[in-house]
Order: C-alpha cells, then structure tokens, then sequence
C-alpha cells in the first residue's frame, strides 16, 4: 500500500525519505503542537539524519510496518526532525536522553508531554522484544499506558527534567576560572585511557577525538610534558594511516569500528573532518613531520 504524509511537503532530503510512511508525521512546528494538546496525547519525536544509518534500520523495521505505524498513530502525536535542519531541537533533546539514560545517539527517540518536556527516551529500537529487551510496539503501549493511568506522575517527571536542564544551562553560561589542578586531572584522565599500541583513546569503537587531542596540545604547549605530544602523534598518525581515513576520497569517517582505525563507519561528517582539519593544523604547527602524507 502506497501512503503520503505531511512530510511529502518539506525540503529536507531526510524528511521527505520518511514521506511514505504509514505513519502519519509531522514536522517540528505549531500543527504538531497543537493537536497534540488538543487530544491530550504524548508526541513521539524521532529525530535523525539522512546518512545514518541505524535511523534507516528503524524506518524499515519500525516505520514501514503497517502494524507498528497504526499504533503509533492512535497512542500519539509523532514528529520528525532532520538533525541537521534543527540542530537546536537535537541539541535539547539529546541532552535530555543523556540525563535520562546515560548515553545517546541517533536515531534519537524521544517522548514527549503536549507541553514538549520530556519524559523518556533512547536511540534505536528493535521491532520486537529481544535479548530480554522491550521492542518498539512495547514501548509504545507501555508509554501510552503510563500517561492514561498515571499522567500526573509522568507530567511532574517531565517538568522536573526541564528544570533541571535549564539549571544545568544557566551553570554551564557562568564564566568560572579553571584552578590550577583542574589541567593535571584532565592529562591524568587523558594518560589513563590512552591507548600506547594503536592511538586514540579506549577500545572500540573508536572516535577521533579532535577536541581531547587540541586540548593535550595546549596541556604540551603549557607545561611542556613530552608525552601530551607523543599521544597526540601516535594519534593522528594512526587515524591517517588507517583505514578510518579515506585514501582516494579525502577526509575521516564518522568513527573506527575497531580498535587499529582499520575499519570505518561508512559515513563522514562535515563538522568531525572541520574539527580534525583544525587539529592537524595545530599538530602540523608543533611538529613539521607529523601529517606531511595528508
């Protein structure tokens, strides 16, 4: 059966790979809004981008699924956000998961009150109860449960974690002077998951930490430790000899699969390979040698 939702209206290249969902989305706006609190009914929000791969993983087990689409449509009000069309959205929301679960990712799967404060999240979901895991259709009856019988209780949760996002927001804008021992912790942090064989820092998968390896570069430039450099070389060096790094195309992927940066993620991010650009710039200008093949 062919379906066409809201979604067939935007610009976004991701949005509109979600226009022929049974699920009857919406895009982040007053509509959505509005009719949820009209009915009363939590927002499902999903937010992704075009070339991530797990949020096409969901769409075709979960959003395609004629089954799974008509639960979400009666228990909710659901929305799609293209990450790089909203990054103020994702940066919300996001840093709410993180509060709530410990961890995030996309894509990002979050529920909502009508008044837009979260009250449960998470990344990817199966489309069925697996590994001792609720799968999505779980998920959903069990939230649509929760706000029938105990709305109070999840509307208070939600506001409590606005407010404690908010606090956390005003705390982060204070312009505070680091101490004089706030450097060595972080170096200490830095040597402790190092990893001396293949660079980088802790096992797999492995990110390139461009911001971790500007910072080691300033910690070198400020107290001169030799071995701030020495991680930051065998670092990068690393990463542009593996395979993380694109030898025909130019420019990093996303992050290694594995611990030797031998096998990538298939995608590259336009704001990872700006961060790194700047890095090596920094790297080049301490040590001439270092990154001569890129």
């Amino acid at each position: 059966m062919t379906h066409t939702n809201r979604l067939a209206q935007e610009k976004s290249p991701y949005l509109l790979q979600h226009a022929h969902n049974p699920v009857d989305w919406y895009s982040w706006g007053p509509e959505a809004f509005e009719k949820a609190k009209k009915e009363n009914k939590p927002i499902f929000l999903s937010i992704g981008y075009a070339t991530c791969h797990w949020c096409h993983v969901m769409e075709r087990e979960s959003f395609e699924n004629e089954s799974i689409a008509k639960l979400m449509n009666e228990l909710f009000v659901n929305i799609k956000v293209d990450r790089e069309e909203r990054p103020d959205v994702d940066h919300i929301y996001m840093t709410a998961v993180q509060a709530m679960v410990g961890g995030g990712g996309w894509p990002l799967s979050v529920f909502l009150s009508p008044t837009l404060e979260p009250f449960f999240g998470g990344t990817y979901f199966p489309p069925d109860n697996r590994y001792g895991r609720p799968g999505f259709p779980t998920i959903l009856q069990e939230i649509a449960r929760m706000w029938r019988e105990d709305n109070q209780r999840v509307v208070e949760w939600g506001a409590k974690i606005r407010k404690a996002l908010q606090e956390n927001s005003a705390g982060s804008s204070d312009s505070k002077k680091l101490d004089d021992e706030a450097l060595p912790r972080v170096y200490t942090q830095f040597e402790e998951s190092f990893d001396a064989i293949d660079g980088g820092f802790g096992g797999a998968p492995k990110f390139p930490r461009s911001e971790s390896l500007s910072l080691l570069l300033r910690i070198h430039r400020r107290t001169g430790e030799k071995h701030a450099l020495t991680m930051v070389q065998k670092t990068l060096d690393a990463m542009a000899r593996g395979g993380i790094y694109d030898h025909i195309g130019g420019g990093f992927s996303r992050y290694s699969t594995d611990s030797q940066w031998l096998v990538p993620h298939f995608e590259k991010m336009l704001y990872d390979n700006a961060l790194l650009a700047k890095t090596y710039l920094e790297a080049y200008q301490v040590d001439k040698i270092l990154c001569g093949r890129l």
